[in-house]
């Protein structure tokens, strides 16, 4: 029988990701008081902010036994990259999320495709580079279209599907020249795979792994899919074209293999893995891994949970998710991003927000990402700014809802797609 007292939670992160992961973690019984560092207006409303520097460890080891803090949430990928969780944990609290040593599955594109070559795991081919020269060769050798990625993290910005040569070009030109920083001091070169995309998410214990949902996102900026990458436009879940048959192809043949294979190295993984796939017709394939939840995506995974998370994360952290099972309503969530302009380049900030009751009274949820306090008035200050999310009987009626409570919101600055849900929508009719 597991522990069942109260605890203090500190979430680490501040976006929409850790709006969501507050509401959620906030209406758990096992939480007695959460800490959110550094958080944002909307994590406010169900915990208490902490003006801390997530990227000081000693400072966030400081705070929390200074407030007591029982069980450490990390949201983000940079501080599991940068190994907050290994010193949480020598300094005994506990802490969900991967080590440094398994988060290079995410803080390095080509530790993870060699990962892959060696456990078999099905993914693109690949090559790496850390001249100009030789990557230029190859790709003037292969074919077009091909996909360009920076080896670090980058924010979102670190992929390149390049469709002629000279885009593939300029692209390892901008990354290995600097472009990207230490982030683009490698980068790793793979055949373009041709399918649908769709994200899994596994929850691990460093041997086991429980199926946590399912979700499809939309990255370009624009409608009909145009316009530059993004950190995510819009999101529902769960994936119908992710059938139970391919849930569990990929469990089998993707993340069970993964964590089979991180053991074997000696570095086990624990914490979410999410397994972004695409789904070609030889069957589902792997184009990376992200080693924390979705953002957007934990905006629609958290609204479908009815689990409790709290005991799932801790179960995860303590190495024994056995006999665990979350539980999922039947509902389908989607959110819509709606982003300050600029975006994905350079943003304005500063334009007030009003009307969020009004949306939520319309019966979404309004998570807050990139938004601040100033006075009385909330404005905007990132990129991605909200998140309004609905459940419906299916995906044609969530997104009628979550479109119908944005418009009642009062940002006339703000944009967002507006055909978020679309593949499964025109399946659907």
């Amino acid at each position: 029988m597991r522990d069942q007292h109260p605890l203090t939670l500190l979430l680490i992160g501040s976006g929409g990701r850790e709006h969501a992961l507050a509401w959620k973690l906030s209406q758990s019984p096992r939480c007695r008081r959460l800490l959110i560092a550094p958080g944002n207006p909307g994590t406010a409303a169900h915990g208490t902010n902490l003006a801390l520097d997530v990227t000081d460890h000693a400072a966030v080891i400081a705070a929390c036994r200074r407030e007591g803090v029982d069980f450490v949430v990390v949201g983000p990928e940079a501080p599991l990259v940068a190994g907050l969780v290994d010193a949480l944990t020598e300094a005994g609290i506990r802490a969900f999320g991967p080590n440094a040593a398994a988060a290079q599955l995410e803080g390095s594109k080509a530790f993870t495709k060699e990962l892959c070559r060696e456990f078999s795991i099905p993914t693109a081919g690949f090559a790496r580079f850390r001249e100009v020269a030789p990557a230029l060769a190859h790709l003037r050798a292969g074919s077009i279209p091909v996909v360009v990625k920076a080896d670090g993290l980058a924010a979102g910005k670190g992929v390149v599907v390049a469709e002629t040569l000279d885009q593939a070009e300029a692209a390892v030109e901008s990354m290995l020249g600097g472009g990207l920083g230490a982030a683009g001091a490698e980068v790793v070169i793979e055949d373009c795979m041709i399918g649908e995309e769709a994200s899994l998410f596994a929850l691990c214990d460093g041997t086991r792994a429980v199926l946590l949902g399912t979700a499809q996102d939309h990255k370009r900026v624009h409608d009909g899919d145009k316009g530059p990458n993004t950190g995510g436009m819009g999101a529902y879940s769960p994936a119908p074209v992710l059938t139970p048959a391919l849930e569990s192809e990929v469990m089998e043949r993707i993340i069970r293999p993964t964590l089979d294979g991180m053991r074997a190295r000696g570095t086990p993984f624990s914490g979410i893995l999410y397994a972004g796939l695409m789904l070609t017709a030889e069957g589902p394939m792997l184009i990376e891994y992200n080693t924390r939840f979705g953002d957007p995506e934990c905006e629609v995974l958290m609204p479908r949970l009815v689990s409790d998370l709290v005991p799932l994360l801790e179960a995860a952290a303590d190495g024994d998710l056995s006999g665990l099972a979350p539980e999922w309503r039947d509902e389908v969530a989607l959110t819509v991003i709606m982003a300050a302009p600029g975006y994905p380049g350079t943003v304005a900030k500063g334009s007030e927000i009003r009307d969020l009751a009004a949306a939520e009274a319309a019966g979404a949820l309004v998570f807050q990402a990139g938004t601040k306090r100033d006075g009385a008035r909330l404005v905007a200050d990132g990129g991605r700014v909200l998140a309004v999310t609905a459940l419906g009987r299916d995906v044609r009626e969530a997104q009628a809802k979550a479109y119908a409570a944005l418009d009642r919101i009062d940002w006339p600055e703000g944009f967002c797609r507006r055909d978020i849900g679309w593949r499964a929508v025109a399946r659907e009719t």
